[in-house]
């Protein structure tokens, strides 16, 4: 087993406006209509693009690994939430996604069935999916003196 510790950090002040510290900064933010500046996209959306971002960087490894000339994969996601729950709104059901469907076209010379068993093994190599489906244990602990 070869495990590593990845870091990412994030800085907000007085707005929604959040700033992601990652080997490429981006702004996460809320739309107006909620508040926020709308500088960013949402941490809902964020997270919704990391499966399929995902998904696309999985299927090139196996891709290059078994030498399978693939020309693209493009993926579409839907997720259902209860915005309720998340806004306080309801303490009924949960804040998280209930449902989460992922569309995956492959554009490489395979039949209907070897593309099946390929994106059977992307699902099952893809760190986001196994984060989603599985629990990780997350660990929430104020820092001592810390400053913004």
């Amino acid at each position: 087993m070869a495990i590593s510790t990845m870091k990412v950090s994030a800085e907000m002040g007085t707005t929604f406006s959040t700033k992601i510290n990652c080997s490429h900064p981006f702004i996460i933010d809320q739309p107006k209509m909620a508040g926020g500046n709308n500088e960013g996209p949402n941490p809902l959306e964020i997270f919704l693009s990391s499966l399929p971002a995902c998904i696309c960087a999985i299927g090139r490894i196996i891709a290059n690994q078994r030498r399978i000339e693939l020309r693209g994969i493009n993926v579409d996601i839907e997720g259902d939430i209860d915005k309720d729950f998340l806004l306080g709104k309801t303490i009924e059901g949960r804040s998280g996604f209930t449902e989460i469907r992922s569309f995956v076209s492959i554009d490489a010379d395979m039949t209907k069935e070897e593309k099946d068993a390929f994106l059977q093994d992307v699902a099952k190599r893809c760190p986001v999916a196994d984060n989603i489906l599985n629990m990780s244990v997350i660990t929430p602990v104020v820092a001592e003196g810390a400053t913004v």
